[in-house]
């Protein structure tokens, strides 16, 4: 595999990707023509917005935050799966990423013949692929269910066949999504010395997860993402930091709603 080119492995300059929820309720058709016909701008959602981050090979980015706060999007961005709606995105290297478990699987066909379709995914022909073949087997630790329908795996096991496959070929850029938090213990250490591994090999990885002892221990650098932007990035103990001390804050405003809305019901009941 050549070199990747020097300086940034990754670049986002000021990415946003919107939605339109126009279509997302059960009046959605006529109030779209209303819309239409009164000139109304339809209903939007930033699932993103200012989304800028440069990543150097031989740095590793974990992206964190509460659900729905856009880091999934972020990572498919990244990956060319979804266009951004305004920004740039510029990826130097070979890509790999395990976005979502079983994307790209068939099945009904074996882990084995699953290989050889992961591989055409990420590009690489089937003679590549079956000299790669030993190594993901192996990796991936499934025993006689190699051989059996992908039907009859458990997520785990998908997961470690999909991540056996996306880290094989070795890429100058490696994007993953939760995947680390799927399977046993074992598999998971092994992961991350997988990880670990390519980022001492100049590679640039990305990844998304809630195992904050992972973010603190094994990653350069923390992206804290909420609402589609960026509220920190830098030092993962800081990001970390200030991820559980606004969680612990939004956790508390939300006891205090219920708390306020247990006492209204029990005055109303009381005033019958």
């Amino acid at each position: 595999m050549n070199d990747p080119e020097p300086g940034y492995a990754i670049r986002a300059d000021d990415v946003g990707v919107k939605y339109s929820l126009r279509f997302n309720r059960k009046s959605s058709v006529q109030r779209t023509l209303n819309q239409i016909l009164t000139r109304q701008r339809a209903e939007e959602f930033w699932a993103l917005r200012h989304i800028t981050i440069e990543l150097s090979h031989g740095e590793s980015l974990a992206v964190i935050g509460p659900n729905g706060a856009g880091k999934s999007t972020l990572l498919q961005v990244l990956a060319g799966i979804i266009k951004p709606t305004e920004g740039s995105v510029d990826m130097r290297g070979q890509v790999s990423g395990l976005l979502t478990l079983g994307v790209g699987f068939d099945q009904d066909l074996t882990g084995i013949d699953n290989i050889l379709l992961g591989g055409a995914f990420l590009g690489l022909d089937a003679a590549t692929m079956r000299q790669l073949m030993p190594e993901i087997v192996e990796f991936a630790d499934l025993g006689d269910f190699i051989d059996a329908p992908l039907k009859t795996y458990s997520s785990g096991m998908r997961a470690r066949l999909g991540f056996a496959i996306a880290t094989s070929v070795e890429p100058d850029i490696l994007l993953l999504d939760e995947v680390l938090a799927t399977g046993d213990a074992e598999f998971r250490e092994k992961s991350k010395q997988r990880v670990l591994e390519l980022v001492a090999g100049a590679k640039a990885v990305v990844l998304v997860t809630h195992d904050m002892a992972w973010v603190t221990e094994y990653c350069n650098r923390a992206l804290l993402l909420e609402r589609g932007r960026v509220v920190l990035e830098g030092e993962p103990e800081e990001v970390v930091a200030l991820h559980r001390k606004r969680t612990r804050k939004g956790r508390s405003k939300r006891g205090n709603a219920l708390s306020r809305a247990d006492r209204a019901r029990a005055a109303r009941a009381a005033a019958r």
